[in-house]
Order: structure tokens, then sequence, then C-alpha cells
């Protein structure tokens, strides 16, 4: 366990009403591979929130993120988790090759990609739509990323959810609006014509 102050000025709202807001908020990095909001107990109205999404943390609240409507980092949303003050996004035009396969078929070719490079999670590189070969689908499947935003999946070649954009992405991702990325750790990737080893993280296929 890690806890850290935040100077920022955290809120939380639901059906309507601020239930927690802070200016003296902590970051606590326990059991995720992100940070949790906890609060001094007199800048949450426990009264409003359900039992069961209060967690205690030696004298701090921690609101389960999930039971909120809402969530407020100074006068900004925030999408799917806390934000880690550590944690880096960069984006890179790139010349470099990116040929990608899928059981041998090539779905995907181009020389004018951007690579997204974020902290502890491989790069990943996200290639114009007309340099895809294959049709997409909308997929049903949907995730959140503080930092980059909403995406929208797509199946592609018999695969499902096996690549990803983001049509209206936070600051931090802008450079990769309406581009297209395919899971490194479910495809066969060439960069420069050398294939690159299929990560294992907790979007690979067991």
């Amino acid at each position: 366990m890690r806890i850290e102050d935040s100077p920022r000025w955290i809120r939380a709202r639901l059906g309507g009403e601020t239930v927690a807001d802070s200016r003296r908020s902590k970051l606590l990095w326990e059991d995720l591979p992100f940070p949790v909001h906890v609060f001094p107990e007199e800048d949450v109205r426990l009264d409003l929130i359900p039992g069961d999404a209060i967690r205690r943390h030696d004298g701090l609240v921690e609101i389960q993120w999930n039971a909120m409507d809402e969530w407020l980092e100074e006068e900004e949303l925030q999408v799917g988790h806390a934000r880690d003050p550590h944690h880096r996004i960069d984006t890179r035009r790139t010349s470099r090759e990116v040929r990608v396969e899928i059981e041998g078929e090539i779905v995907a070719e181009t020389n004018r990609a951007v690579v997204l490079f974020e902290t502890g999670l491989p790069p990943r590189w996200y290639i114009p739509p007309e340099d895809v070969r294959v049709e997409l689908e909308r997929s049903d499947h949907r995730t959140a990323c503080a930092y980059k935003g909403h995406a929208t999946h797509y199946d592609a070649a018999g695969e499902e959810a096996i690549a990803w954009s983001y049509e209206q992405p936070l600051r931090d991702a802008l450079q990769v609006k309406g581009l297209v990325c395919f899971y490194n750790e479910r495809v066969d990737l060439e960069i420069d014509g050398e294939p690159w080893e299929r990560p294992r993280t907790q979007w690979s296929r067991h």
C-alpha cells in the first residue's frame, strides 16, 4: 500500500448531488495498477452514498468509482479511474513499416502510423483506417481509459474485439483520433520487417 497527497480538487457526484468535494484528497495504491481517491471523512456526504460503495482506510474514505455518476478533477470529467500523476503517454508519428497479420493474412500495412508509448504498456501502433485491408465491424465491447478516453472496438478477420479506435479522445491521445490499433497480444506484428513478440498483458488470450 502506498499513499500520496494530491493537490487536485476532486469531486464525485451521484443523483445530481455532490457527495464528495475535497481539495485535500489523497491517492492510494493498493491492489490495482492505478490509484484510487481517498478523502477525509468530513469531505464526504456519507448519508448520500450506499454503504456497500464505501471502504475505509485509516480514517480516510474510498468511494467505489462505478457507484458514482461522474467524477471531476478541477472542472474536467474523469474517465475510467483516477489518474496516476506518475503515468505518462507520448504519441509520435513514425515512418516505420508496420504490418499486422492474423492467421497469416495481412490485415493492415502502413508507413504512416502513430506510435503511442504509455507507462507500463507495450507500444501501440495506430494505423490510418485507409491502410487497414479488412472490414472492421463495430463490436459491442467498450473500454474506458483515464488518459485516452472511451474506445470503440471492432471485430475483424474472424476475431472479436481485435482492434479499437478513439473517436473522441482525451487530450493525451488527440494525435490518434480516428486511427485504428490492433492488440499486439493477439496478432502477428512486424515493424520494419522484424517480427515482434506478443506481449503478455491482461488483454492476452489465454
